[in-house]
């Protein structure tokens, strides 16, 4: 064999061999990737959960200790309005405590967009829901968390029913079956779906009344 053919069998075996380091880099460091970009998600999510939490919790000291949607719409509230399933109109009285309608948008939730302003604010812009039972008073009870929550009963104009003997669970569409949840006194919990149960019955209610976007 030339001394021409030789090099360009050494060129190609070469070439062969970066190939098969980039794969093997590849295969190491995309799968990381993809559980520090969850991770990431969830912890943005998280800090999400914990301001919207916050501004609640400056509204109900303005309001006597009440939450919006205790309060009727004659005293500034959304009590009628999130009876009848307007979730968005329980952070439009908020407006002045959350300050921006995009962190109602978890960074996992490629279903929504942020809204521009609480006046055009929809569901379509919203990723959490907020429990109706929630009081200053229950320190454990739900108060706001990812919408991916499901069980077999479903929703109920608009509001999910989590009762303590359902099987409730996390879908795969946000934290790959695991999900967020802010509770009344200000905490936010990454939960799996068995502690998502557990948390459910830990609320002190029968039944939580989650309000979904």
């Amino acid at each position: 064999m030339s001394p021409r053919a030789n090099s360009r069998a050494f060129s190609l075996i070469d070439v062969l061999i970066v190939l098969a380091v980039i794969l093997t880099l590849a295969l190491f460091i995309l799968p990381n990737l993809a559980k520090s970009r969850a991770r990431a998600f969830r912890i943005n999510c998280s800090s999400n959960l914990k301001s919207v939490g916050l501004a609640f919790k400056m509204w109900e000291i303005d309001n006597n200790d009440r939450f919006p949607f205790h309060v009727p719409l004659t005293e500034g509230g959304a009590m009628e309005a999130a009876n009848n399933g307007n979730l968005p109109f329980v952070f439009e009285v908020m407006s002045n405590e959350v300050s921006t309608p995009k962190i109602l948008i978890c960074p996992a939730d490629v279903s929504r967009v942020a809204a521009t302003n609480f006046l055009t604010l929809r569901n379509t812009n919203i990723s959490y829901f907020v429990g109706l039972d929630a009081t200053n008073t229950a320190p454990s009870a739900f108060l706001l968390g990812d919408h991916n929550i499901t069980n077999a009963a479903g929703l109920n104009n608009g509001v999910f029913l989590a009762d303590i003997n359902d099987s409730a669970g996390w879908t795969v569409a946000l934290h790959k079956n695991c999900g967020n949840i802010g509770l009344a006194d200000g905490s936010v919990q990454q939960l799996s779906t068995a502690r998502l149960r557990q948390a459910i019955a830990n609320t002190g209610f029968q039944t939580n009344r989650l309000l979904m976007p």
